[in-house]
């Protein structure tokens, strides 16, 4: 059985861009939650966390998260934040590989031009190095293979996970 290829990390490096490349190269199916939580609540991200709270945000994306149940031959692209819910990454990790695509802060910040409407799970007075801060242990602590994206096209990084994915599910 091929196990799903689990994307975490922080906004804009590359899970949702890098995640449809990589199915269409793996021939899996694609799944974006944060369009699962758009989808299951009929609300933008960034319109959640601005009337309910962060939260809230974060209940509805566990609650998402854990509402996917692909079994194998998915590739998964997680917002930001997933890695706040032990649960939800429990339950990814059941029948997936976690690859944390890792970038620096002055990368991440370079590429986040919509940082107010993205709907990152951030308070307001939070920045992005702040952010990072709270998140590095859990991406760390639930990664099973860490990629550094830095200075990697999409397709080399594309390329690198598919490459150790096969080699890592042929052992299944």
């Amino acid at each position: 059985m091929k196990k799903n290829i689990v994307l975490i990390g922080m906004p804009a490096c590359g899970k949702s861009t890098i995640g449809v490349l990589l199915a269409k190269a793996m021939g899996y199916r694609f799944i974006d939650t944060d369009i699962v939580i758009q989808n299951d609540t009929g609300r933008l991200l960034q319109d959640i966390i601005d009337s309910e709270g962060l939260d809230a945000f974060c209940i509805a994306e566990e609650r998402a998260i854990c509402s996917v149940n692909e079994h194998g031959g998915c590739v998964i692209a997680t917002g930001g934040s997933a890695v706040y819910s032990r649960t939800a990454m429990l339950h990814l990790k059941e029948h997936g590989l976690i690859y944390y695509l890792s970038l620096p802060v002055p990368e991440v910040e370079k590429r986040l031009h919509n940082i107010k409407s993205r709907g990152i799970a951030m308070r307001k007075t939070d920045t992005i190095a702040q952010v990072f801060e709270r998140r590095r242990a859990l991406y760390e602590e639930y990664a099973d293979i860490t990629i550094d994206c830095l200075g990697k096209t999409l397709e080399e990084t594309v390329s690198e996970i598919a490459d150790y994915h096969r080699l890592v599910s042929k052992d299944d």
